[in-house]
């Protein structure tokens, strides 16, 4: 198994993050450092460690819905010393957050253990849904939540099409959401900015399936059988739109 999806289904990171553990020196196998992702090992007789900390793949995989609150980080640990939401889910077995949320953004993250599916999660060529619920500034008129559909474009780059309802339209503020396929740092926040609107509250209530509904902030639930299979057929089919 290559040393980054070794790491990843162990639960320590995203293939991304167990990409830069490797090249940060920080791993090793059998007792030497590695650095090179062309490094290939063989779970139960390798002894791979990350800082010193032996490593095994989980004998159970979990997966869990959090509604992340405002005011926490989505990684393990913070050298800042915030809250961070991997401190909201019990601690074994270990799950890492599948992409990330703003810090001032909340609702609906995934964390698991499932290496893979995480990964597919998180690549653009499945398309995976996530919807967001916004409260902006200013009064969104059609042709602004047209420009917003069609894509907007952001460092050089036009967004990919998406899909914008507005739910509460009122002088001053408009509620809507809004439909990614795709998540670039901060993305739904500085769209809104591209077209003269600035966000004020930020929620993701789906990601793909697998709907946020009623689940209070700070609180976490299991995903049921059937959101698992969903969401691993989804991710087992390229979606070309």
């Amino acid at each position: 198994m290559r040393i980054n999806r070794f790491l990843a289904a162990c639960g320590v990171s995203s293939r991304r993050g167990a990409e830069a553990l490797v090249e940060d020196g920080r791993v090793a196998v059998n007792g030497a450092v590695v650095t090179s992702l062309a490094t290939f090992v063989e779970p139960g007789r390798d002894r791979v460690e990350v800082d010193g900390q032996r490593l095994a793949l989980p004998s159970r995989l979990s997966y869990l819905l959090l509604n992340k609150p405002v005011g926490t980080v989505t990684t393990a640990d913070d050298p800042e010393g915030r809250p961070t939401v991997v401190q909201l889910v019990p601690p074994q077995p270990r799950v890492f957050p599948v992409g990330r949320l703003d810090y001032d953004t909340g609702g609906a993250l995934l964390l698991t253990n499932d290496g893979a599916l995480a990964h597919r999660l998180l690549h653009p060529r499945y398309k995976v849904d996530k919807e967001y619920a916004a409260l902006v500034t200013g009064t969104l008129t059609d042709e602004t939540v047209r420009s917003l559909e069609r894509g907007v474009e952001l460092d050089g780059r036009r967004t990919a099409p998406s899909r914008v309802t507005i739910t509460d339209r009122r002088p001053g503020r408009t509620r809507v959401r809004i439909v990614l396929r795709e998540g670039r740092n901060r993305q739904v926040r500085r769209m809104f900015e591209a077209v003269g609107h600035s966000v004020a509250e930020l929620t993701r209530v789906r990601f793909g399936p697998v709907l946020l509904g009623t689940l209070q902030s700070g609180l976490h639930r299991p995903l049921t059988d059937e959101e698992v299979k969903t969401l691993r057929t989804l991710t087992h089919r390229v979606v070309r739109r």
